[in-house]
Parts: structure tokens; C-alpha cells; sequence
């Protein structure tokens, strides 16, 4: 037997900040992620692995233009590729008839303007402190 806990949150101005951040990080790498294997496909080069796209976030991190990816907890960014992975098996299990149900398209770039999700799987990445929720 699984269980689920589904809570509410009101975070305060400072935390909806980070949240914002947070969620602003995860979608610029889940689309650079895509980006980096639509063009690899393009090119006729073979699928980027998993590290390939991790190496590249972290190189990312390293420039002026993009430091300010390291402001936010390195599980948001792994957990954003690890999304872009299970996009990528759904659509392909469901072309090869691997996947029962309806046919899933393949991932698409992420918008500023749709809703802000935002998924942790690994146990360590929240902690409560003072009746609040923290990033570690």
C-alpha cells in the first residue's frame, strides 16, 4: 500500500521568491535540455545520456551568463532533466506500442506562462524548520 499527503503551503514573500527562482531554474533546464537533444538529433549525433546533460548544467553554472543557476538547490536542476528523461521514455514507449492508452507527443519546451510545478523526489532536498519548509 502507497501513501499521499497532499498539504497547502503559504509561503512568506521571501520564500515565494526563492519558489519563483526555483521554478524559473527548473524550466530553463528542462528546455535547454531539449533543446541540446533536438539539435543532437538534427545533427545526425547519437541521444545524450543523462550525465551528458548533467555535465552541461554544471559547465552552465560555471559562466557569467548562467551562475545564476547555482542560487538554487542542485536537486531542482537534476530533477528537471530526470522529468525531461520520463518525457522522453513515455513518448517513445508509446510510438514502439510498449505504452498501453493513448499516444503521447514528444516533449515540448516549457512555458514562463503555464502553471508552476515543481517535484522532489530525493528526501534530503526539503527540510521543515520553525514551521516552515526550507530548500537545503
Amino acid at each position: 500500500m502507497q501513501l499521499r499527503y497532499d498539504y497547502r503551503v503559504y509561503p512568506t514573500p521571501s520564500q515565494q521568491a526563492s519558489l519563483a527562482r526555483a521554478f524559473g531554474c527548473a524550466r530553463v533546464v528542462f528546455n535547454d535540455g531539449l533543446r541540446a537533444r533536438q539539435e543532437a538529433r538534427a545533427e545526425g549525433l547519437p541521444y545524450l545520456s543523462d550525465a551528458e546533460l548533467s555535465k552541461r548544467v554544471t559547465a552552465a553554472k560555471l559562466t557569467p551568463e548562467r551562475a545564476w543557476l547555482g542560487e538554487v538547490s542542485s536537486v531542482v536542476l537534476q530533477q528537471a532533466l530526470a522529468d525531461l528523461t520520463t518525457a522522453y521514455r513515455n513518448f517513445f514507449a508509446s510510438i514502439s506500442g510498449k505504452r498501453t492508452g493513448r499516444k503521447f507527443a514528444p516533449p515540448r519546451f516549457r512555458s514562463r506562462k503555464t502553471s508552476h510545478e515543481l517535484e522532489c523526489q530525493a528526501a534530503t532536498s526539503v527540510r521543515w524548520c520553525d514551521h516552515a519548509v526550507a530548500s537545503s
